[in-house]
């Protein structure tokens, strides 16, 4: 809005300099807001399974509508104050009138300073615009970057460095691994991180130790039982007082198929006496009968797995397994470590919004077919949002950032953020006529690509301040955001220019189109004066 409203010329009207603006970024602003709404408002239904990501929808929803209100609403009475003050030579900070050139020289330094401005007496058409042309972004636009990215030489190095990004872009793809680390929720300097990195570093070939809970009363001296409690814990590492006392059974000669009472007695009056088993006694709740017996009404024990590198995954496979088991078994048992709250949150949490953000996708670019002008402007749309994703996705993995809720979250936020970006450059060239590809493409920079340009240096900036935050979640976010913001600049004004000056649409077909027209336009003009008989063969043709 800024940049058209700095190519309006200042001798016009208030209302007609705004209503210029309105008119040409409006429309935009207004489709791009419903994109926004859209997307994240599919985030916030139903379909997403974890509440922390509903949350930030819904929010990012209501941040959206609030900022088009007020872009439509006091963005724009700022625009009009402000014409109001350049019309009348005012300051726009202070609002004081500027004294002309030969008075302002005879004020103080700090004044000059302070109330210089563009004094112009008799403002034409060409003043404003050429004080535009002479901001240092669009002069180095216009006058170098657009002459220099269309350069015949110039137009193979950029395809080649396009087929480099999309080379590290697969690699890192092919690495992808999601993120279920308990260290990556935490702040980075804590005693957690560094108990996190102790393990992974000495213990790294066993798992999280498992808790075994059995939660009912069964029969321990019943020697089914006693084989499928066995079995279950086959190939781990045990901590268990149920082994330990079977143990401590055969060392006496005393058989493990006792009855009941003997069973119980002998586990509480002889096994745990001992000074070596007096630890278990925690892991056993005995609770006394009608009859004045006890009898063991829950008990736990504690497993530990080997695993190799693919730890995660192993224990994922683990975990379902042990699941499975706990529902199908007569045992009555559950496993629990706290590891397992993330890796079950992980699990659910990324599946559910990578399908949201095809959905979110497809749905954007099924919507912006009825936004688009022309079909090929939402097919460059397509192409560019794929790359964007892809190239995210494989840099985000290279940069050691792995799949977790916050990272999707970015997935989602990158559609729009390149769809938004790319629009306004696809549909300036698309729309073009009587030029060439190459001349369209400057012209659609010289409009778009310095107030993108800007963008990408205020977004890149506001993200800055992320990066010194000591939490992994955060430096996540950062550098998902940046990627996101360096990937989709790169697009727009590299790859995009140089892939339009010689992929379609193409300017030819519309040109002869066009004359075509004027010339069967000229024809018709003739035969209309020379017979009104001729009028109307053509008339009924």
């Amino acid at each position: 809005m800024l940049s058209s409203w700095r190519r309006t010329r200042e001798d016009q009207h208030v209302k007609e300099r705004v209503a210029a603006v309105f008119s040409d970024c409006m429309l935009p602003f207004t489709a791009s807001t419903a994109l926004h709404v859209v997307t994240f408002g599919i985030g916030a239904s139903p379909f997403t399974n974890i509440e922390a990501v509903r949350l930030f929808c819904r929010n990012a929803c209501i941040s959206v509508l609030f900022n088009y209100l007020y872009i439509l609403t006091f963005y724009g009475s700022n625009l009009v104050f402000a014409g109001y003050l350049e019309n009348n030579y005012r300051h726009s900070l202070f609002c004081r009138r500027v004294p002309k050139p030969e008075l302002l020289q005879q004020k103080p330094a700090w004044y000059r300073f302070l109330m210089y401005t563009h004094y112009n007496e008799e403002a034409t058409e060409a003043g404003p615009l050429r004080a535009y042309e002479s901001h240092l972004l669009v002069a180095f636009m216009k006058r170098y970057y657009c002459d220099w990215i269309t350069n015949t030489y110039v137009k193979p190095f950029v395809v080649l460095f396009y087929l480099v990004y999309v080379s590290f872009a697969l690699m890192g793809y092919l690495q992808v691994s999601e993120g279920s680390d308990l260290s990556n929720v935490v702040a980075t300097e804590t005693s957690t991180i560094a108990y996190t990195r102790a393990q992974q570093r000495y213990f790294s070939s066993y798992s999280p130790v498992i808790g075994f809970y059995i939660y009912e009363s069964i029969e321990y001296w019943n020697t089914s039982v006693q084989e499928d409690l066995l079995e279950y814990t086959k190939g781990f590492e045990r901590i268990s007082w149920f082994e330990s006392y079977l143990n401590y059974l055969h060392g006496l000669n005393i058989t493990t198929s006792l009855s009941c009472s003997n069973f119980t007695e002998r586990l509480r009056s002889g096994f745990l006496r001992q000074p070596r088993y007096v630890h278990f006694s925690d892991d056993i709740i005995f609770a006394k009968r009608a009859d004045g017996e006890f009898d063991v009404v829950a008990s736990r024990m504690f497993l530990v797995a080997k695993t190799t590198e693919n730890k995660r995954e192993e224990m994922s496979i683990l975990l379902d397994t042990l699941r499975k088991l706990s529902l199908t078994s007569r045992v009555k048992f559950i496993i629990f470590n706290p590891s397992f709250v993330y890796m079950d949150r992980y699990a659910s949490s990324v599946g559910a919004p990578l399908k949201n953000s095809c959905i979110a996708a497809i749905f954007l670019l099924f919507f912006s077919t009825f936004l688009a002008a022309d079909p090929l402007v939402n097919a460059w749309l397509t192409v560019t949002v794929a790359s964007v994703e892809f190239g995210l996705v494989g840099f985000m993995t290279l940069w050691r950032v792995e799949l977790d809720c916050v990272s999707v979250l970015c997935l989602i936020y990158g559609v729009n953020y390149a769809v938004d970006s790319s629009a306004p450059l696809v549909s300036a060239f698309a729309l073009g006529r009587e030029s060439t590809r190459t001349r369209w493409v400057k012209l659609a920079l010289e409009r778009h690509g310095v107030p993108a340009l800007q963008s990408y240096l205020c977004y890149g900036a506001a993200l800055l301040p992320l990066a010194a935050v000591p939490s992994n979640l955060t430096r996540t976010l950062f550098r998902c955001l940046f990627l996101t913001a360096i990937i989709t600049a790169f697009h727009c004004l590299a790859i995009l220019p140089v892939l339009l000056t010689f992929l379609p649409p193409s300017k030819k077909k519309r040109r002869e189109r066009k004359n075509a027209a004027e010339n069967r336009e000229e024809i018709e003009c003739v035969e209309m004066v020379d017979s009104t008989r001729v009028v109307d063969q053509i008339t009924t043709v």
